[in-house]
Protein backbone atom coordinates (compact mmCIF):
# COMPACT_ATOMS: atom_id res chain seq x y z
CA UNK A 1 0.00 0.00 0.00
CA UNK A 2 1.07 3.19 -0.93
CA UNK A 3 1.35 6.29 0.96
CA UNK A 4 -1.10 8.86 0.54
CA UNK A 5 0.52 12.02 -1.89
CA UNK A 6 0.25 14.78 -0.07
CA UNK A 7 -2.09 17.40 -1.42
CA UNK A 8 -0.60 20.97 -0.88
CA UNK A 9 -2.46 23.77 0.41
CA UNK A 10 -3.38 25.63 -2.99
CA UNK A 11 -4.41 22.53 -4.21
CA UNK A 12 -6.66 22.07 -0.85
CA UNK A 13 -7.98 25.52 -1.64
CA UNK A 14 -8.96 25.19 -5.50
CA UNK A 15 -10.86 22.06 -4.36
CA UNK A 16 -12.94 23.60 -1.37
CA UNK A 17 -13.46 26.70 -3.73
CA UNK A 18 -14.95 23.86 -6.28
CA UNK A 19 -17.12 22.49 -3.82
CA UNK A 20 -18.72 25.67 -2.58
CA UNK A 21 -18.95 26.35 -6.29
CA UNK A 22 -20.98 22.95 -6.40
CA UNK A 23 -22.81 24.14 -3.14
CA UNK A 24 -23.84 27.14 -4.03
CA UNK A 25 -25.23 25.54 -7.48
CA UNK A 26 -27.27 23.09 -5.86
CA UNK A 27 -28.56 25.40 -3.14
CA UNK A 28 -29.62 27.46 -5.99
CA UNK A 29 -31.25 24.51 -7.69
CA UNK A 30 -33.10 23.72 -4.42
CA UNK A 31 -34.29 27.47 -4.33
CA UNK A 32 -35.54 27.27 -7.75
CA UNK A 33 -37.51 24.12 -7.57
CA UNK A 34 -38.84 25.31 -4.22
CA UNK A 35 -39.97 28.36 -5.67
CA UNK A 36 -41.26 26.09 -8.63
CA UNK A 37 -42.77 23.91 -5.92
CA UNK A 38 -45.01 27.25 -4.63
CA UNK A 39 -46.03 28.44 -7.99
CA UNK A 40 -47.06 24.68 -8.25
CA UNK A 41 -49.05 25.12 -4.96
CA UNK A 42 -50.35 28.59 -5.84
CA UNK A 43 -51.36 27.19 -9.46
CA UNK A 44 -53.35 24.48 -7.34
CA UNK A 45 -54.85 26.75 -4.83
CA UNK A 46 -56.59 29.01 -7.92
CA UNK A 47 -57.08 26.00 -9.45
CA UNK A 48 -59.12 24.67 -6.57
CA UNK A 49 -61.06 28.14 -6.02
CA UNK A 50 -62.10 28.01 -9.88
CA UNK A 51 -63.27 24.64 -9.30
CA UNK A 52 -65.02 26.00 -6.49
CA UNK A 53 -66.52 29.34 -7.96
CA UNK A 54 -67.52 27.23 -10.78
CA UNK A 55 -69.41 24.89 -9.10
CA UNK A 56 -70.71 27.52 -7.38
CA UNK A 57 -72.13 29.08 -10.33
CA UNK A 58 -73.03 25.84 -11.55
CA UNK A 59 -75.06 25.29 -8.88
CA UNK A 60 -76.42 29.37 -9.09
CA UNK A 61 -77.20 28.56 -12.87
CA UNK A 62 -79.18 25.50 -12.03
CA UNK A 63 -81.67 27.37 -8.68
CA UNK A 64 -82.00 30.30 -11.44
CA UNK A 65 -82.82 27.80 -14.46
CA UNK A 66 -85.30 26.21 -11.50
CA UNK A 67 -86.82 29.76 -11.00
CA UNK A 68 -87.50 30.47 -14.45
CA UNK A 69 -89.22 27.74 -15.17
CA UNK A 70 -90.96 28.18 -11.86
CA UNK A 71 -92.04 31.67 -13.43
CA UNK A 72 -92.81 29.93 -16.71
CA UNK A 73 -94.78 27.28 -15.55
CA UNK A 74 -96.92 30.43 -13.27
CA UNK A 75 -97.40 32.00 -16.83
CA UNK A 76 -99.01 29.14 -18.69
CA UNK A 77 -100.95 28.43 -15.35
CA UNK A 78 -102.66 32.05 -15.93
CA UNK A 79 -102.82 31.49 -19.96
CA UNK A 80 -104.17 28.22 -20.19
CA UNK A 81 -106.09 27.87 -16.91
CA UNK A 82 -105.48 27.03 -13.09
CA UNK A 83 -105.23 23.82 -11.58
CA UNK A 84 -106.79 22.32 -8.78
CA UNK A 85 -105.80 23.56 -5.07
CA UNK A 86 -107.58 20.43 -3.27
CA UNK A 87 -104.24 18.29 -2.46
CA UNK A 88 -104.01 14.48 -2.64
CA UNK A 89 -100.70 13.24 -0.77
CA UNK A 90 -99.19 9.65 -2.79
CA UNK A 91 -95.76 10.04 -0.15
CA UNK A 92 -96.29 7.18 2.20
CA UNK A 93 -94.95 7.54 6.01
CA UNK A 94 -91.91 5.28 4.86
CA UNK A 95 -90.76 7.42 1.97
CA UNK A 96 -91.21 10.25 4.11
CA UNK A 97 -87.87 12.00 5.05
CA UNK A 98 -87.48 15.39 6.39
CA UNK A 99 -83.92 17.28 6.39
CA UNK A 100 -84.29 18.78 9.36
CA UNK A 101 -84.15 18.04 13.01
CA UNK A 102 -87.20 17.05 14.49
CA UNK A 103 -88.46 14.37 16.70
CA UNK A 104 -89.35 11.88 14.17
CA UNK A 105 -91.20 9.20 16.44
CA UNK A 106 -93.57 12.04 17.12
CA UNK A 107 -93.87 13.12 13.51
CA UNK A 108 -94.53 9.62 12.03
CA UNK A 109 -97.22 9.45 14.67
CA UNK A 110 -98.77 12.93 13.09
CA UNK A 111 -98.57 12.00 9.95
CA UNK A 112 -100.31 8.98 10.23
CA UNK A 113 -103.33 10.75 12.18
CA UNK A 114 -103.04 13.13 8.70
CA UNK A 115 -102.85 10.22 6.53
CA UNK A 116 -106.54 9.11 7.89
CA UNK A 117 -107.95 12.56 8.01
CA UNK A 118 -107.18 13.38 4.44
CA UNK A 119 -110.02 13.69 1.84
CA UNK A 120 -110.57 11.31 -0.83
CA UNK A 121 -113.47 11.46 -3.42
CA UNK A 122 -115.64 8.64 -3.12
CA UNK A 123 -118.18 7.58 -6.18
CA UNK A 124 -121.09 8.42 -4.80
CA UNK A 125 -123.76 5.77 -4.65
CA UNK A 126 -126.32 6.37 -7.35
CA UNK A 127 -130.08 6.87 -5.44
CA UNK A 128 -133.00 5.46 -7.19
CA UNK A 129 -134.94 7.72 -9.47
CA UNK A 130 -137.29 9.71 -7.52
CA UNK A 131 -139.58 10.72 -10.29
CA UNK A 132 -139.75 13.61 -12.47
CA UNK A 133 -140.42 16.71 -10.69
CA UNK A 134 -142.90 18.53 -10.21
CA UNK A 135 -142.59 22.62 -11.82
CA UNK A 136 -142.58 25.46 -9.29
CA UNK A 137 -145.60 26.77 -7.73
CA UNK A 138 -145.41 30.05 -9.59
CA UNK A 139 -144.86 28.82 -13.32
CA UNK A 140 -148.31 29.54 -15.01
CA UNK A 141 -149.95 26.26 -16.39
CA UNK A 142 -151.78 25.99 -19.70
CA UNK A 143 -153.92 22.51 -19.98
CA UNK A 144 -154.63 21.00 -23.09
CA UNK A 145 -157.04 18.40 -22.99
CA UNK A 146 -156.63 16.03 -26.42
CA UNK A 147 -159.54 13.60 -26.51
CA UNK A 148 -159.55 10.50 -28.11
CA UNK A 149 -160.35 10.82 -32.35
CA UNK A 150 -163.47 7.83 -31.58
CA UNK A 151 -166.64 8.54 -30.92
CA UNK A 152 -166.84 8.99 -26.83
CA UNK A 153 -170.76 9.45 -27.00
CA UNK A 154 -172.35 7.34 -24.18
CA UNK A 155 -169.15 6.27 -22.77
CA UNK A 156 -168.12 7.30 -18.91
CA UNK A 157 -164.55 9.07 -18.07
CA UNK A 158 -162.82 6.79 -15.53
CA UNK A 159 -159.88 9.20 -14.95
CA UNK A 160 -157.28 10.50 -16.83
CA UNK A 161 -153.45 10.47 -18.09
CA UNK A 162 -151.48 13.88 -17.27
CA UNK A 163 -147.97 14.61 -19.70
CA UNK A 164 -145.95 17.05 -18.42
CA UNK A 165 -143.74 19.33 -20.61
CA UNK A 166 -141.82 22.52 -19.32
CA UNK A 167 -141.53 25.12 -22.75
CA UNK A 168 -140.00 28.65 -22.97
CA UNK A 169 -141.82 31.70 -24.59
CA UNK A 170 -139.50 34.45 -25.12
CA UNK A 171 -139.46 37.15 -22.89
CA UNK A 172 -141.96 40.28 -24.42
CA UNK A 173 -142.32 43.75 -24.22
CA UNK A 174 -145.44 45.14 -23.19
CA UNK A 175 -146.62 49.29 -23.88
CA UNK A 176 -148.87 49.87 -20.74
CA UNK A 177 -151.01 52.65 -21.31
CA UNK A 178 -151.97 54.67 -18.33
CA UNK A 179 -155.71 56.49 -19.14
CA UNK A 180 -156.47 58.76 -16.71
CA UNK A 181 -159.83 60.21 -17.32
CA UNK A 182 -160.37 64.38 -16.61
CA UNK A 183 -163.21 65.28 -15.72
CA UNK A 184 -164.68 69.20 -15.09
CA UNK A 185 -166.14 70.98 -11.63
CA UNK A 186 -168.91 72.43 -11.77
CA UNK A 187 -169.45 76.17 -12.05
CA UNK A 188 -165.64 76.33 -13.55
CA UNK A 189 -164.27 75.42 -10.67
CA UNK A 190 -161.65 73.29 -12.16
CA UNK A 191 -160.70 69.78 -13.73
CA UNK A 192 -159.89 66.54 -11.57
CA UNK A 193 -157.66 63.48 -13.00
CA UNK A 194 -156.39 60.40 -11.55
CA UNK A 195 -152.59 60.58 -10.01
CA UNK A 196 -150.20 58.42 -11.84
CA UNK A 197 -148.27 56.22 -9.57
CA UNK A 198 -144.81 56.31 -8.73
CA UNK A 199 -141.93 55.78 -11.78
CA UNK A 200 -138.51 55.28 -11.25
CA UNK A 201 -137.91 57.69 -13.97
CA UNK A 202 -140.22 60.45 -14.13
CA UNK A 203 -141.56 61.49 -17.69
CA UNK A 204 -139.75 58.72 -18.92
CA UNK A 205 -141.05 55.37 -20.93
CA UNK A 206 -138.98 52.79 -19.26
CA UNK A 207 -141.12 50.82 -16.53
CA UNK A 208 -139.70 49.14 -13.54
CA UNK A 209 -139.44 45.66 -14.99
CA UNK A 210 -137.47 46.76 -18.17
CA UNK A 211 -134.84 48.93 -16.66
CA UNK A 212 -134.73 45.39 -13.70
CA UNK A 213 -133.98 43.54 -16.47
CA UNK A 214 -131.68 45.74 -18.43
CA UNK A 215 -129.18 45.68 -15.35
CA UNK A 216 -129.45 42.03 -14.24
CA UNK A 217 -128.71 41.32 -17.88
CA UNK A 218 -125.79 43.51 -17.76
CA UNK A 219 -124.17 42.76 -14.31
CA UNK A 220 -125.26 39.31 -13.62
CA UNK A 221 -125.83 37.76 -16.90
CA UNK A 222 -123.08 39.33 -18.18
CA UNK A 223 -124.79 40.47 -21.72
CA UNK A 224 -123.14 44.26 -22.73
CA UNK A 225 -126.02 46.62 -23.65
CA UNK A 226 -125.06 46.19 -27.40
CA UNK A 227 -126.00 43.30 -27.45
CA UNK A 228 -129.28 43.74 -25.29
CA UNK A 229 -129.91 46.52 -28.09
CA UNK A 230 -129.81 43.60 -30.97
CA UNK A 231 -132.32 42.04 -28.81
CA UNK A 232 -134.69 44.67 -28.94
CA UNK A 233 -134.37 45.06 -32.67
CA UNK A 234 -135.70 41.69 -33.38
CA UNK A 235 -138.68 42.81 -31.38
CA UNK A 236 -139.08 45.85 -33.75
CA UNK A 237 -137.93 48.23 -30.66
CA UNK A 238 -135.34 50.74 -31.83
CA UNK A 239 -133.65 51.93 -28.65
CA UNK A 240 -130.53 54.06 -28.63
CA UNK A 241 -127.39 53.04 -26.55
CA UNK A 242 -127.44 56.54 -25.90
CA UNK A 243 -131.05 55.98 -24.22
CA UNK A 244 -130.37 53.51 -22.49
CA UNK A 245 -127.05 54.73 -20.67
CA UNK A 246 -129.07 57.87 -19.64
CA UNK A 247 -131.43 55.40 -18.07
CA UNK A 248 -128.97 53.54 -15.93
CA UNK A 249 -127.57 56.46 -14.81
CA UNK A 250 -130.44 57.56 -13.48
CA UNK A 251 -131.63 54.45 -11.95
CA UNK A 252 -127.96 54.32 -10.50
CA UNK A 253 -128.74 58.23 -9.46
CA UNK A 254 -132.27 56.53 -7.64
CA UNK A 255 -130.84 53.60 -5.37
CA UNK A 256 -127.93 55.34 -4.49
CA UNK A 257 -128.95 56.29 -0.85
CA UNK A 258 -129.54 52.50 -0.44
CA UNK A 259 -125.97 51.71 -1.47
CA UNK A 260 -125.00 54.34 0.97
CA UNK A 261 -126.98 52.73 3.29
CA UNK A 262 -125.28 48.94 2.40
CA UNK A 263 -121.91 50.41 3.00
CA UNK A 264 -123.08 52.12 6.34
CA UNK A 265 -124.31 48.47 7.76
CA UNK A 266 -120.96 46.77 5.99
CA UNK A 267 -118.22 48.80 7.60
CA UNK A 268 -120.28 49.06 11.06
CA UNK A 269 -119.51 45.49 11.56
CA UNK A 270 -116.71 44.55 13.74
CA UNK A 271 -115.72 41.73 10.54
CA UNK A 272 -114.90 42.55 6.95
CA UNK A 273 -113.20 40.65 4.38
CA UNK A 274 -111.33 42.87 1.83
CA UNK A 275 -110.23 42.18 -2.04
CA UNK A 276 -109.20 44.46 -4.92
CA UNK A 277 -109.90 43.39 -8.43
CA UNK A 278 -109.24 45.07 -11.54
CA UNK A 279 -111.25 47.10 -14.01
CA UNK A 280 -110.49 49.01 -17.55
CA UNK A 281 -111.84 51.93 -17.67
CA UNK A 282 -111.78 54.29 -21.11
CA UNK A 283 -109.86 57.26 -21.08
CA UNK A 284 -111.81 60.30 -22.18
CA UNK A 285 -108.35 62.32 -22.75
CA UNK A 286 -105.96 59.55 -24.79
CA UNK A 287 -108.16 58.39 -27.54
CA UNK A 288 -108.42 54.66 -27.73
CA UNK A 289 -106.74 54.45 -24.17
CA UNK A 290 -107.89 52.48 -21.26
CA UNK A 291 -107.30 53.26 -17.45
CA UNK A 292 -106.22 50.50 -14.84
CA UNK A 293 -108.73 51.19 -11.75
CA UNK A 294 -109.36 48.50 -9.65
CA UNK A 295 -113.21 47.64 -7.41
CA UNK A 296 -112.16 47.31 -3.88
CA UNK A 297 -114.81 44.19 -2.88
CA UNK A 298 -115.77 44.07 0.97
CA UNK A 299 -117.28 40.94 2.34
CA UNK A 300 -119.21 40.91 5.71
CA UNK A 301 -119.67 37.04 6.83
CA UNK A 302 -121.57 38.19 9.89
CA UNK A 303 -124.02 40.71 7.95
CA UNK A 304 -124.09 38.38 4.63
CA UNK A 305 -123.63 40.87 2.57
CA UNK A 306 -120.83 42.36 -0.32
CA UNK A 307 -119.52 46.32 -0.99
CA UNK A 308 -117.66 47.27 -3.83
CA UNK A 309 -115.93 50.36 -4.09
CA UNK A 310 -114.46 52.05 -7.39
CA UNK A 311 -111.30 53.66 -6.79
CA UNK A 312 -108.90 54.81 -10.04
CA UNK A 313 -105.49 53.28 -8.17
CA UNK A 314 -104.64 50.60 -6.27
CA UNK A 315 -102.37 52.14 -3.62
CA UNK A 316 -103.64 52.74 0.03
CA UNK A 317 -105.37 55.67 -0.62
CA UNK A 318 -108.05 53.58 -2.02
CA UNK A 319 -109.21 51.46 1.11
CA UNK A 320 -107.70 54.56 3.54
CA UNK A 321 -110.62 57.00 2.92
CA UNK A 322 -113.45 53.90 3.34
CA UNK A 323 -111.94 52.33 6.05
CA UNK A 324 -111.08 55.74 8.55
CA UNK A 325 -113.49 55.03 11.12
CA UNK A 326 -113.45 51.05 10.96
CA UNK A 327 -112.69 49.22 14.35
CA UNK A 328 -112.17 45.64 14.61
CA UNK A 329 -111.12 42.53 12.32
CA UNK A 330 -110.07 43.01 8.73
CA UNK A 331 -109.23 39.90 6.71
CA UNK A 332 -106.98 40.25 3.48
CA UNK A 333 -104.15 37.94 1.57
CA UNK A 334 -100.80 38.99 1.24
CA UNK A 335 -100.73 42.43 -0.41
CA UNK A 336 -98.65 45.26 0.93
CA UNK A 337 -100.84 47.69 1.22
CA UNK A 338 -103.27 46.48 4.00
CA UNK A 339 -99.72 46.08 6.11
CA UNK A 340 -100.53 49.89 6.54
CA UNK A 341 -103.90 48.93 8.34
CA UNK A 342 -102.91 46.65 10.58
CA UNK A 343 -100.46 49.02 12.50
CA UNK A 344 -104.02 50.88 13.07
CA UNK A 345 -105.45 51.62 16.66
CA UNK A 346 -108.51 49.31 16.47
CA UNK A 347 -107.99 46.84 13.48
CA UNK A 348 -106.84 42.98 13.89
CA UNK A 349 -105.46 41.99 10.76
CA UNK A 350 -106.45 38.63 9.91
CA UNK A 351 -104.80 36.37 7.21
CA UNK A 352 -105.88 34.34 4.48
CA UNK A 353 -104.56 30.39 4.92
CA UNK A 354 -105.73 29.95 1.25
CA UNK A 355 -103.07 32.25 -0.11
CA UNK A 356 -99.84 30.22 2.00
CA UNK A 357 -101.10 27.30 0.94
CA UNK A 358 -101.52 28.16 -3.01
CA UNK A 359 -97.68 28.88 -2.28
CA UNK A 360 -96.88 25.38 -0.98
CA UNK A 361 -99.13 23.94 -3.98
CA UNK A 362 -97.00 25.45 -6.48
CA UNK A 363 -93.51 24.56 -5.08
CA UNK A 364 -94.90 20.67 -5.02
CA UNK A 365 -93.63 20.00 -8.86
CA UNK A 366 -90.27 21.10 -7.17
CA UNK A 367 -90.28 19.90 -4.28
CA UNK A 368 -92.78 17.11 -3.35
CA UNK A 369 -91.37 16.15 0.15
CA UNK A 370 -91.00 19.44 1.80
CA UNK A 371 -94.12 20.91 0.34
CA UNK A 372 -96.51 17.68 0.52
CA UNK A 373 -95.68 17.64 3.99
CA UNK A 374 -96.95 21.59 4.78
CA UNK A 375 -99.78 20.99 2.57
CA UNK A 376 -100.78 17.56 4.39
CA UNK A 377 -100.67 19.70 7.91
CA UNK A 378 -102.82 21.90 6.26
CA UNK A 379 -105.60 19.39 4.96
CA UNK A 380 -105.62 18.57 8.94
CA UNK A 381 -106.14 22.03 10.01
CA UNK A 382 -109.19 22.53 7.11
CA UNK A 383 -110.75 19.31 8.49
CA UNK A 384 -111.32 20.78 11.47
CA UNK A 385 -112.75 23.82 10.17
CA UNK A 386 -114.64 21.28 7.37
CA UNK A 387 -116.27 19.81 10.69
CA UNK A 388 -117.38 22.83 12.29
CA UNK A 389 -119.07 23.73 9.24
CA UNK A 390 -121.01 20.26 8.88
CA UNK A 391 -121.32 20.16 12.32
CA UNK A 392 -122.71 24.03 12.36
CA UNK A 393 -121.43 24.54 15.74
CA UNK A 394 -121.62 28.09 17.60
CA UNK A 395 -118.92 30.58 17.30
CA UNK A 396 -118.16 30.09 20.86
CA UNK A 397 -117.71 26.29 19.94
CA UNK A 398 -115.86 26.71 16.92
CA UNK A 399 -113.20 28.98 19.12
CA UNK A 400 -113.40 26.00 22.03
CA UNK A 401 -112.62 23.84 18.83
CA UNK A 402 -109.93 25.52 17.32
CA UNK A 403 -107.91 25.85 20.67
CA UNK A 404 -108.18 22.67 21.14
CA UNK A 405 -107.52 20.31 17.82
CA UNK A 406 -106.32 23.59 15.53
CA UNK A 407 -103.78 25.57 17.85
CA UNK A 408 -101.27 22.57 18.63
CA UNK A 409 -101.48 21.99 14.57
CA UNK A 410 -100.74 25.39 14.45
CA UNK A 411 -97.39 25.51 16.51
CA UNK A 412 -96.08 22.29 14.98
CA UNK A 413 -96.57 23.65 11.66
CA UNK A 414 -94.97 27.35 12.65
CA UNK A 415 -92.08 25.48 14.00
CA UNK A 416 -91.51 23.15 10.90
CA UNK A 417 -91.99 26.05 8.41
CA UNK A 418 -89.28 27.51 10.55
CA UNK A 419 -86.58 25.03 10.28
CA UNK A 420 -87.26 24.25 6.97
CA UNK A 421 -86.58 28.33 5.90
CA UNK A 422 -83.37 27.63 7.44
CA UNK A 423 -81.56 25.76 4.55
CA UNK A 424 -84.37 26.94 2.12
CA UNK A 425 -83.27 28.70 -0.86
CA UNK A 426 -84.50 32.62 -1.15
CA UNK A 427 -85.52 32.17 -4.65
CA UNK A 428 -86.90 28.65 -5.14
CA UNK A 429 -90.89 28.15 -5.42
CA UNK A 430 -90.18 26.66 -1.64
CA UNK A 431 -88.03 29.37 -0.62
CA UNK A 432 -90.74 31.75 -1.94
CA UNK A 433 -93.67 30.52 -0.31
CA UNK A 434 -91.92 29.71 3.28
CA UNK A 435 -91.17 33.28 3.20
CA UNK A 436 -93.95 34.42 2.55
CA UNK A 437 -95.94 32.29 5.31
CA UNK A 438 -93.34 32.87 8.16
CA UNK A 439 -93.21 36.47 7.82
CA UNK A 440 -96.83 36.58 8.19
CA UNK A 441 -97.37 33.82 10.25
CA UNK A 442 -98.71 35.87 13.13
CA UNK A 443 -101.72 37.60 11.26
CA UNK A 444 -102.37 33.46 9.78
CA UNK A 445 -102.94 32.82 13.08
CA UNK A 446 -105.12 35.17 14.36
CA UNK A 447 -108.46 33.60 13.05
CA UNK A 448 -108.15 31.60 15.99
CA UNK A 449 -108.79 34.63 18.37
CA UNK A 450 -112.54 34.10 17.41
CA UNK A 451 -114.99 31.84 16.20
CA UNK A 452 -116.93 34.23 13.94
CA UNK A 453 -113.92 34.52 12.28
CA UNK A 454 -112.78 32.39 8.58
CA UNK A 455 -109.77 30.53 8.26
CA UNK A 456 -109.28 32.23 5.11
CA UNK A 457 -110.14 34.85 2.23
CA UNK A 458 -112.24 32.72 -0.24
CA UNK A 459 -115.83 34.40 0.63
CA UNK A 460 -114.63 37.72 -0.79
CA UNK A 461 -112.93 36.11 -3.34
CA UNK A 462 -116.17 33.96 -4.45
CA UNK A 463 -118.13 38.11 -4.61
CA UNK A 464 -115.40 39.39 -7.01
CA UNK A 465 -115.87 36.56 -10.14
CA UNK A 466 -118.72 38.35 -11.23
CA UNK A 467 -116.52 41.05 -12.03
CA UNK A 468 -114.12 38.92 -13.35
CA UNK A 469 -116.87 37.41 -15.89
CA UNK A 470 -117.95 40.99 -17.01
CA UNK A 471 -114.76 41.99 -17.79
CA UNK A 472 -114.60 39.20 -20.71
CA UNK A 473 -117.74 40.21 -22.42
CA UNK A 474 -117.85 44.08 -22.03
CA UNK A 475 -114.07 44.70 -21.52
CA UNK A 476 -114.45 48.22 -19.90
CA UNK A 477 -116.13 50.71 -18.54
CA UNK A 478 -116.73 53.93 -20.17
CA UNK A 479 -115.94 56.44 -17.88
CA UNK A 480 -114.85 56.63 -14.23
CA UNK A 481 -118.49 57.03 -13.11
CA UNK A 482 -119.68 54.25 -15.12
CA UNK A 483 -117.09 51.90 -13.07
CA UNK A 484 -118.99 53.57 -9.86
CA UNK A 485 -122.16 52.10 -11.07
CA UNK A 486 -120.82 49.37 -11.87
CA UNK A 487 -119.47 48.82 -8.06
CA UNK A 488 -122.89 49.91 -6.81
CA UNK A 489 -125.05 46.98 -8.70
CA UNK A 490 -122.52 44.32 -8.26
CA UNK A 491 -123.15 45.77 -4.64
CA UNK A 492 -126.52 44.78 -4.59
CA UNK A 493 -126.55 41.74 -7.19
CA UNK A 494 -123.61 40.08 -4.80
CA UNK A 495 -126.00 40.75 -1.81
CA UNK A 496 -128.53 38.94 -3.49
CA UNK A 497 -126.44 36.24 -4.25
CA UNK A 498 -125.30 35.62 -0.59
CA UNK A 499 -129.33 35.21 0.05
CA UNK A 500 -130.72 33.33 -2.66
CA UNK A 501 -132.86 36.34 -3.37
CA UNK A 502 -133.80 36.76 -7.43
CA UNK A 503 -131.80 40.08 -8.28
CA UNK A 504 -134.71 40.73 -11.40
CA UNK A 505 -137.85 41.00 -8.49
CA UNK A 506 -135.70 42.61 -5.89
CA UNK A 507 -134.69 45.45 -8.23
CA UNK A 508 -138.00 45.43 -9.77
CA UNK A 509 -139.94 45.83 -6.26
CA UNK A 510 -137.37 48.57 -4.98
CA UNK A 511 -137.56 50.68 -8.37
CA UNK A 512 -141.28 50.31 -7.43
CA UNK A 513 -140.86 51.92 -3.86
CA UNK A 514 -138.03 53.84 -3.31
CA UNK A 515 -139.17 57.37 -4.83
CA UNK A 516 -141.63 57.36 -2.05
CA UNK A 517 -140.18 55.34 0.65
CA UNK A 518 -139.13 56.94 3.77
CA UNK A 519 -135.22 57.81 3.69
CA UNK A 520 -134.87 56.47 7.24
CA UNK A 521 -136.37 53.24 6.80
CA UNK A 522 -134.20 52.78 3.59
CA UNK A 523 -132.34 49.29 5.22
CA UNK A 524 -135.70 47.63 5.14
CA UNK A 525 -135.19 47.62 1.07
CA UNK A 526 -131.53 45.95 1.19
CA UNK A 527 -131.80 42.36 -0.53
CA UNK A 528 -130.75 40.60 3.19
CA UNK A 529 -133.95 42.64 5.09
CA UNK A 530 -136.67 42.38 2.09
CA UNK A 531 -135.79 38.18 2.30
CA UNK A 532 -136.12 38.29 6.04
CA UNK A 533 -139.34 40.63 6.04
CA UNK A 534 -140.98 40.93 2.73
CA UNK A 535 -144.16 42.62 4.35
CA UNK A 536 -142.35 45.71 5.15
CA UNK A 537 -142.69 46.28 1.35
Amino acid sequence: MQDEQEISPEELKKQVKILIKENRFVEKKLLVSEENLQVAKHQIQVSEKQIQASAEQIQASAEQIKYLQFQLDQMKRMLFGVKRERFISNITVDQLSLPFDVDQTQTLEKTAEIEQIAYTREKAKRASHPGRLDFPAHIPIEEIIIEPEQSTEGLKCIGQEITKELDYIPSKLIARHYIRPKYALPNGEGIIIGKLPTRPIEKGIAGAGLLSNILVEKFVDHLPIYRQIERFKREDIKLPASTIDSWITQTADLVEPLYDQLKKLILGQGYIQADETPIKVLDRDKKGKTHQGYHWVYNAPLQNAVFYDYQQGRGREGPLKLLENFKGYLQTDGYSVYDWFAKQAGITHVGCMAHARRYFEKALDYDAEKAGFVLKKTQAIYAIERKAREENISAVQRKELRLNETLPLMNELGKLIALMQKTAIPKSPMGIALEYTSKRWDILSNFMYDGSLEIDNNWVENAIRPNALGRKNYLFAGSHEGAKRAAMFYSFFGTCKKNNVNPYQWLKKVLEVIPDYPSNKLTDLLPQNLLLSPEKL
